[in-house]
């Protein structure tokens, strides 16, 4: 097999690099105390273009929750090109660039568009230490977040486990445990999720795919939903699940994957929302902690474990299972993952 030699292992060694990048952020303790855990800032910006902003989405969720403090999430142009209208002037800012390869245009665009305003400090995380965003700023690195392919898998899942540790350090109490916890059930997730996905898209022809989370999971939910699309060029979209009951259901119908990542905070809620696309004939799977009588009524359910874990802290084992269902999806439609057309894994301008 040539299609997919790439990825497949890279998706495949994500437990080795959670447990990499642990060992890594023992080493830069200062750059949590530095940074991350300055109470000083005002407001924390996590910035990245295509899937390093959806990784910006879940690191700043969990900031504001553990930490108490204000974060945003925004695309690395908008700082750039629209910084007044998404950051108040009068604020002092933390700048966290995001970008596996660290050479990505927006973000170095953004970086040093504000290295000579006094209120603003920037910082980074990287698979590449070596790179640009890694010598203008100081980074933490994600060792073996390295890829040959073009998409984030990998890469992604470090990195945001990275940050998220990062965070868990600095708010102490029960959070470092949590992330400790985290490497545990991550290979037996990646292991079970390959199978899984694999029956899944062998047994089913779907021709159009939603995905859904909130809080945290909201960002997660834009990321599959995009490795679907880059590896197999399929039309997908993604939503916060009770926004999908507004207009967008009218495109549910026979056919339709509905993949909902379920978090604990919200688990009826958006089980309800599930089960009203099951109505319209959508084929629903459900990504949770377990089953249960709530889950009844949909098609597939992959058992994550990690009951007993905060929504946060469990968000990287969502990753595997849907990053493999974007690589079966290719295989089985023809398409090389490893080069998605169109594609190159460092976007400059």
């Amino acid at each position: 097999m040539t299609r997919g030699k790439l990825t497949l292992p890279e998706i495949g060694g994500q437990a080795e690099a959670l447990k990499a990048a642990w060992e890594q952020l023992k080493k830069q303790e200062k750059w949590t105390q530095a940074h991350i855990g300055n109470a000083a800032y005002d407001e924390v910006v996590f910035i990245g273009s295509g899937s390093s902003y959806y990784q910006a989405q879940v690191m700043a969720s969990t900031f504001k929750l553990w930490l108490g403090r204000s974060a945003s999430a925004l695309p690395s142009s908008d700082i750039f090109l629209f910084r007044d209208q998404s950051v108040a002037r009068s604020r002092k800012v933390l700048l966290v660039g995001v970008s596996r390869s660290g050479e990505s245009s927006e973000v170095i665009l953004a970086l040093d568009s504000v290295k000579d305003l006094p209120n603003w400090t920037t910082c980074g995380i990287t698979c590449y230490e070596d790179s640009r965003l890694g010598r203008m700023t100081e980074c933490l690195v994600s060792p073996l977040g390295k890829e040959q392919s073009t998409v984030m898998t990998k890469s992604f899942s470090s990195m945001t486990y990275m940050m998220q540790a990062a965070i868990a350090l600095a708010a102490g109490g029960a959070q470092p445990s949590e992330m400790e916890a985290v490497l545990n059930l991550q290979g037996d997730v990646v292991e079970r999720g390959r199978e899984f996905a694999e029956q899944l898209v062998e047994a089913n022809d779907f021709n159009k795919y939603i995905y859904l989370g909130m809080g945290a999971y909201f960002g997660l939910a834009q990321e599959v939903c995009l490795k679907l699309k880059e590896m197999s060029y399929v039309w997908t979209e993604s939503y916060g699940t009770l926004e999908f009951r507004h207009g967008p259901k009218s495109v549910v119908e026979p056919g339709t994957l509905v993949c909902l990542l379920v978090s604990e905070q919200a688990r009826s809620y958006e089980l309800k929302v599930a089960e009203e696309m099951k109505a319209y004939g959508a084929f629903v799977l459900l990504v949770t902690t377990s089953k249960g009588d709530d889950t009844d009524f949909a098609d597939a359910v992959f058992e994550l474990g990690g009951e007993s874990l905060s929504d946060e802290a469990r968000a990287v084992l969502y990753l595997p299972l849907l990053q493999y269902l974007g690589f079966y999806t290719a295989m089985k439609r023809g398409v090389d993952p490893d080069h998605p057309r169109n594609l190159t894994q460092v976007v400059k301008i």
